[in-house]
């Protein structure tokens, strides 16, 4: 059975976290799907040298963040679920309300009502009370909120350890073995 997972990709610093995702999940023959929201495009050119074209070549299938007509945007379409790499507070505040007005937040709406794993990585700090309680309305809904907080008991040597890291620990929560978390002996 071919398995699909959505990628959502919001203006939040962190974008190379999306970016891996779909890297790995290519590797892994894992269709993906894309969403990229407008300032996360422009989050694309401060913080990579990647452009558009480039970002959606990473996924197997690539929807327009306003098509509300998508595939993902029905639970009758099956994915195994949905990663939101960095995931905006603007972004988790929609989710957390069920306000469906673009695809990522829709896609996200759908995954919860169907059941599926649906993964939030917030890059925000500090955070104030609104954050928090939105982020326990995801948690309640069933949603996982996941901050890309790095681990340093494997001692990492790069930049990319830390991501590999984390990437590795989200595909964990899919039951998807990438080999790049280091496990505790």
């Amino acid at each position: 059975m071919t398995q699909h997972i959505i990628i959502g990709i919001t203006g939040s610093s962190g974008i190379i976290y999306g970016i891996r995702l779909l890297e790995i999940l290519k590797q892994l023959e894992i269709i993906t799907h894309l969403i990229i929201t407008p300032t996360g495009l422009i989050t694309l050119t401060y913080e990579t040298d990647l452009c558009k074209s480039d970002l959606i070549a990473l996924a197997d299938v690539y929807h327009p963040y306003k098509d509300l007509t998508a595939s993902i945007a029905s639970g009758s379409f099956q994915t195994m679920g949905m990663i939101v790499a960095p995931c905006s507070m603007k972004s988790l505040s929609e989710i957390a309300h069920g306000i469906g007005s673009n695809l990522l937040t829709r896609a996200a709406d759908v995954t919860l009502k169907e059941r599926r794993r649906l993964v939030l990585l917030p890059r925000e700090a500090p955070l104030h009370k609104g954050h928090i309680n939105n982020m326990l309305q995801v948690t309640d809904m069933g949603g996982i909120i996941f901050p890309p907080v790095p681990a340093f008991y494997q001692r990492p040597q790069t930049v990319n350890d830390i991501i590999n890291d984390t990437v590795g620990r989200v595909l964990d929560l899919f039951a998807i073995e990438s080999g790049l978390v280091q496990r505790w002996k």
